[in-house]
């Protein structure tokens, strides 16, 4: 099947100070899935791919390891945010969005 549902990430690279506030930029388009999940994933350094955050409904607010997203239905986002980034948080940062029924997914990266 053919799916219009994507995700976007405006910048692509990113490099900041240590202790700086740390905001990635999450928008969602999902014409064919009413309510999508929406998600981070994070790839260290050498490691696999993680589940960082998961949100299945509208107004959701997650949080791990001292990142939060919050899923925004009225601006279709899911902005990934951190109030003091790390050098170890050096990684590569994923946004996706799923179906919670079918298993389709799409995503977009950004590295930090």
């Amino acid at each position: 099947r053919t799916h219009a549902d994507s995700v976007t990430q405006m910048e692509s690279h990113v490099t900041m100070s240590e202790g700086a506030l740390l905001t990635i930029n999450c928008t969602y388009s999902a014409t064919t899935i009413a309510y999508p999940a929406l998600f981070w994933y994070v790839q260290y350094p050498g490691e696999g791919l993680q589940l960082l955050l998961k949100a299945v409904k509208a107004n959701d607010k997650v949080s791990n390891k001292g990142f939060e997203a919050t899923y925004n239905k009225e601006a279709t986002s899911f902005n990934l945010e951190k109030a003091s980034i790390q050098d170890s948080d050096s990684a590569v940062y994923y946004c996706a969005l799923g179906d919670t029924v079918a298993e389709t997914a799409g995503g977009a990266e950004h590295k930090l």
